[in-house]
């Protein structure tokens, strides 16, 4: 297995930010520092990470979680806020799939399966995510939709098409598939109705259903493995 995807299996971080690590001279192989992140490597080569072993654990996990507001979607925060990784009573080294803004609600997927986050996350393999936004200045009107809907103008670029439906005056649900910093805040922005409260419902074919806010469940295989079939895309893509 490569040494990027082996600490991505073993729960150090997603594959991206693993490369960043094994290229920062943060890794070692058998007691010596290796910054290829293609080099071959086992469980049994001493793979360690600033000192520490490192294993890809036997059972690979992903756990839904609410995420309440003021909860950061990172493992560990500096500033000794609280982290979605905090909230969930496992013995693991998990860490969250993409992130959800500090003031965002809503579904975000913990694991330690560094692939999987991988292609949940990654641009080419076109997840959608959805969200219901309750947002100013009603009511939203039809220009407003077909704007987001055709792509909005956003300092770093357009937006893909969304598909968005208004569900009240004030309230609209709009699923993407990219992941750009506070994208969907800034899209109805763009369009003259900023939002007031954003909740994430919808992760490919997981919804947030019923789980209470804070609440935290491990899924099932079935669910997992739908989620693996969600990225089916991008394998077709090449």
């Amino acid at each position: 297995m490569r040494l990027g995807k082996f600490l991505a299996s073993a729960g150090v971080a997603s594959r991206r930010a693993a490369e960043e690590v094994i290229r920062a001279g943060r890794v070692t192989v058998a007691g010596s520092v290796v910054t290829d992140p293609a080099r071959d490597v086992a469980d049994e080569d001493g793979v360690a990470v600033d000192g520490t072993r490192v294993r890809v654990p036997a059972a690979r996990v992903v756990y839904a979680v609410n995420k309440p507001a003021g909860v950061v979607s990172t493992a560990h925060d500096p500033q000794g806020r609280p982290t979605v990784v905090s909230l969930v009573p496992a013995n693991l080294r998990l860490y969250p799939v993409g992130r959800l803004d500090i003031d965002t609600t809503g579904l975000i997927l913990l694991t330690n399966d560094g692939e999987l986050a991988h292609r949940l996350t990654h641009p080419r393999f076109e997840v959608p995510k959805a969200y219901r936004a309750v947002v100013s200045r009603p009511p939203v009107r039809e220009p407003a939709l077909r704007a987001l809907r055709e792509g909005v103008e956003l300092d770093d670029g357009r937006t893909s098409p969304a598909v968005v439906q208004r569900v009240a005056a004030d309230a609209l649900e709009i699923t993407i598939h990219e992941g750009r910093k506070r994208q969907v805040r800034r899209m109805c922005e763009a369009v003259g109705h900023p939002v007031r409260r954003l909740v994430r419902v919808r992760f490919g074919p997981l919804e947030l259903g019923s789980l209470r806010t804070g609440g935290v469940r491990e899924l099932t295989p079935d669910e997992v493995n739908a989620l693996r079939l969600a990225t089916a895309r991008g394998d077709a893509g090449g």
